[in-house]
């Protein structure tokens, strides 16, 4: 390879690590230095821009939200819920981000700046999500998994709400923890990398060219989905701390996780090929934080039947 191609490369790579350092934010609920070039503002601006969007792909499936096109007696109940709980892990999130600042911790506190919007989307889709900026959508697909899990969605699915609050706690904390931006700004220095060492690769054979960029892309891929499990498991951890501050019952988070992972059959790949960490590992990671959850939400909110 010439030298100039090489100077190309290691110049490059110095001009990313430079990038890299120059972008580190403290994570208040790991302690952690992570990278992030998008800041909450331009972050929220793109969660309502996204949030506005799916509701007008969804159309006559958001159910008794803003522009909804029906909104009988079942379908308020279950807009009602969703919104209460979201008041309830909302006022949580205030009080837990307020809570670490007065210990010391050094971060631009969210949630009072977040525009809270929660709408409930007709789906047999099982799922959830909270944009940057607050934005939430629960799925109806979901509520079986969260309610009496009889193969139905049904007005009994929210007489016991406290595995929908698991749902909905932890998708907020991907919000609280920034991890939206964080992934783009991540993906952005991989492909930054990856053109870097392309740039040197032009007088090389090009089968051997197409080796090193397949490598460079799995590699950049592998290290992708690692963050992403460890944001997934962060998210878990928050939300488990939401759960209490709200007065949800933090047992029933590892019976959610080992209804998830019974979705499609229970198949998937290996937890090294995936974004997500194994339901299993899931489940085993809230019994760990059991105990410390327990005594919380007991000295705030009395004992456990």
């Amino acid at each position: 390879m010439p030298g100039g191609r090489m100077g190309i490369i290691i110049l490059g790579i110095i001009g990313l690590v430079v990038y890299y350092l120059s972008n580190q934010e403290v994570n208040p609920y790991s302690g952690k230095s992570e990278f992030n070039t998008i800041s909450i503002d331009q972050a929220s601006k793109l969660g309502a821009q996204s949030y506005v969007q799916m509701l007008r792909q969804e159309g006559q499936n958001v159910i008794c939200g803003s522009g909804a096109a029906s909104c009988d007696a079942s379908s308020r109940r279950v807009y009602n819920t969703v919104n209460e709980i979201g008041e309830r892990l909302r006022l949580a999130a205030i009080e837990m981000e307020e809570d670490y600042l007065a210990a010391g911790y050094e971060f631009e506190p969210v949630a009072r700046k977040f525009d809270w919007t929660f709408n409930v989307i007709q789906s047999e889709q099982p799922n959830a999500f909270c944009l940057p900026g607050g934005y939430v959508a629960i799925y109806t697909g979901i509520l079986d998994i969260t309610g009496n899990y009889d193969q139905r969605v049904t007005l009994a699915d929210i007489e016991d709400v406290d595995k929908l609050a698991v749902v909905m706690g932890h998708e907020i904390g991907h919000a609280l923890a920034h991890h939206g931006a964080k992934r783009m700004s991540n993906t952005r220095l991989a492909q930054m990398g990856t053109m870097a060492v392309g740039l040197g690769l032009g007088d090389m054979d090009p089968s051997q060219a197409r080796m090193v960029q397949q490598a460079m892309g799995m590699a950049a891929q592998g290290g992708l989905m690692a963050f992403s499990r460890e944001h997934e498991t962060e998210a878990d951890k928050i939300g488990l701390e939401l759960l209490v501050r709200a007065c949800y019952d933090p047992r029933e988070a590892p019976e959610l996780w080992r209804r998830m992972g019974q979705i499609g059959g229970g198949q998937r790949p290996p937890e090294w090929m995936s974004t997500h960490p194994a339901s299993e590992t899931r489940a085993d990671n809230f019994r760990q934080w059991m105990p410390a959850a327990i005594e919380m939400y007991e000295s705030r909110c009395g004992a456990l039947d």
